[in-house]
């Protein structure tokens, strides 16, 4: 019963956010998607209603299937993403946006004004998420992020005793983690303020999954608003990997007969996130969604043109008709279950 109060609360919290103007282009882009899917019609002059953010390009932990955090990501920069362009960016989409993403790669909280670029989304009326690792969260920082108006904050947590957590999360520290979670629901009810909704996010993987009933009971002690288990997508996984789960609900790859392993489900030649929103990379880069991990499709970049030219290009557009007609020949799109 809980639960369900914390989910309407939360949904109510959400519809503040709402207006006639960001309803009807949702539901413009729905029918864009639909007509679109069904070959009827193409991609119609619609804004997005997401927009994910890389408020940062590094992080401070190690996770071996993250590019970030394995130190392989090309065109490196270590750099923050630059507050008087997001400020632009947030000008020219806030009639119609409903919900700004403050993550992509790296840890949003080592951008330095990080929670300048929480109230600058709070204040423009547009719901506001971000996910981390935690390692930053403490007395001062939960008050902070109360205060801001961020209104969702996903804390990754793959383990409830130090061991187990630090397989994946390498160079984490599980303590901390715990402490800044009950830091920040304290600061909650001394603020009186039902934001941000915390969400716990397990990673469901080989070396964890025994610990999955005890993350519940954690969860629930820590005083969690949700936790949800993930399936983890995996880069080398077509001859088996030692964090594939046996979890066959979490699990998001399948043996063959033939030994090798592949993703579950069906791949339709279409997909929802294209025709939703974008993601931004750190350097400004237009991206088509959070699987572009190496910037390969930027169909531009918004320190050279506004956001919704790059979005509506040709290039854009030649991208989401080549998902519509062979989603598979996009190496990238082979690896996701969307």
């Amino acid at each position: 019963m809980k639960l369900l109060y914390i989910k309407l609360q939360h949904l109510f919290h959400m519809l503040r956010y709402a207006s006639v103007c960001k309803l009807f282009n949702l539901f413009k882009l729905t029918v864009s998607f639909l007509l679109s899917s069904l070959k009827i019609q193409h991609f119609m002059n619609c804004y997005p209603y997401f927009v994910s953010i890389e408020t940062t390009d590094f992080c401070n932990l190690h996770c071996p299937e993250c590019p970030v955090g394995r130190r392989k990501k090309p065109n490196h920069t270590k750099s923050s993403f630059n507050y008087t362009l997001y400020k632009k960016l947030i000008d020219e989409l806030s009639p119609t946006l409903l919900h700004a993403i403050l993550y992509f790669q790296g840890e949003p909280f080592l951008n330095n004004r990080f929670f300048e670029l929480i109230r600058l989304t709070h204040d423009s009326d547009i719901y506001s998420s971000t996910s981390t690792n935690g390692q930053f969260l403490n007395e001062d920082t939960a008050k902070k992020i109360v205060l801001s108006g961020l209104d969702k904050l996903i804390i990754s947590i793959d383990g409830t005793t130090q061991q187990v957590y630090e397989t994946y999360r390498a160079g984490g520290n599980l303590q901390k983690i715990t402490d800044g979670i009950t830091s920040l629901v304290a600061s909650k009810k001394k603020l009186k303020s039902i934001t941000p909704f915390i969400e716990i996010q397990f990673l469901v993987l080989k070396t964890n999954e025994h610990q999955m009933k005890d993350m519940q009971k954690l969860a629930k002690t820590l005083g969690a608003d949700r936790l949800t288990f993930k399936s983890a997508q995996l880069y080398d996984f077509k001859n088996g990997n030692e964090l594939l789960t046996t979890k066959k609900h979490y699990a998001r790859y399948k043996q063959t007969k033939e030994g090798n392993f592949v993703i579950k489900g069906s791949q339709p030649n279409r997909c929802r996130r294209l025709w939703s929103g974008a993601v931004i990379n750190v350097t400004g880069d237009i991206l088509p969604c959070c699987f572009d991990k190496t910037s390969e499709h930027s169909f531009g970049n918004i320190n050279e043109i506004p956001f919704l030219t790059g979005w509506h290009s040709k290039k854009a557009t030649g991208f989401r008709n080549m998902i519509l007609s062979n989603r598979k020949q996009v190496e990238m799109c082979r690896n996701c279950k969307s």
